[in-house]
């Protein structure tokens, strides 16, 4: 009887294995990638779909759909691959960190009391590094033949530009003053007006020079 009172019920067990396995950090991390890999997928075949209507036909519409939806996948996929590179420079500097419960942009939140800036200047080098990447990645994977592929492109500039109009600076002050958080306080709307100024005009650029010929 002793025994049997202290057992579970059936429920609680399952409860509590299912708010375990919640709360694996492998799993949360399991989860942002999946919820990243969908966003770039449903961009991608927007993005695929509106380019082909184009493609076939040359309206006006499918060339300002295909625009608009190539936008989208440079952002994303650029942004994304800076945030995991990110997440690469944390693991690599040994810094500490955790991910968040709730799933978003960021993949995790990193703990400024437990690491040093050292680790901090290679957790924020690598999202640049992974930004950079991003570019070269579609610039290889996507020849430039229509106004909507340099559109893809135009996209992963202007949100490379955005993040490192941004984060050098912080990266930079963070040299002098040893005080990584201080310097991200900084980061005020007046900045991430010039940032989107910086990223749009970059962006700008490529699509206008479109595709070549």
């Amino acid at each position: 009887m002793a025994e049997e009172a202290v057992q579970p019920a059936p429920e609680q067990a399952t409860s509590v294995t299912e708010a375990s396995i919640e709360m694996t950090p492998g799993l949360l991390l399991t989860r942002q990638a999946a919820l990243h890999l969908l966003l770039v997928l449903v961009a991608l075949g927007l993005y695929a779909a509106a380019d082909s209507w184009y493609m076939l036909t040359g309206l006006g519409l499918a060339l300002m759909l295909s625009i608009v939806t190539a936008l989208l996948v440079g952002i994303s996929v650029s942004t994304l691959i800076h945030e995991w590179f990110h997440l690469l420079g944390a693991r690599l500097s040994g810094g500490a960190y955790h991910i968040p419960a709730k799933a978003g942009l960021f993949v995790y939140d990193w703990h400024f009391a437990e690491n040093n800036v050292r680790q901090f200047y290679k957790m924020s080098v690598a999202g640049s590094v992974g930004g950079a990447v991003a570019v070269l990645l579609l610039w290889y994977a996507l020849p430039i033949v229509s106004p909507g592929r340099a559109a893809v492109l135009a996209g992963a500039v202007a949100s490379f530009v955005f993040a490192a109009v941004i984060e050098w600076p912080v990266v930079s002050r963070t040299r002098s003053s040893g005080d990584p958080l201080a310097e991200l306080s900084k980061i005020t709307p007046r900045v991430l007006l010039r940032a989107l100024i910086a990223g749009t005009a970059a962006g700008a650029l490529i699509l206008l020079a479109g595709p070549p010929g």
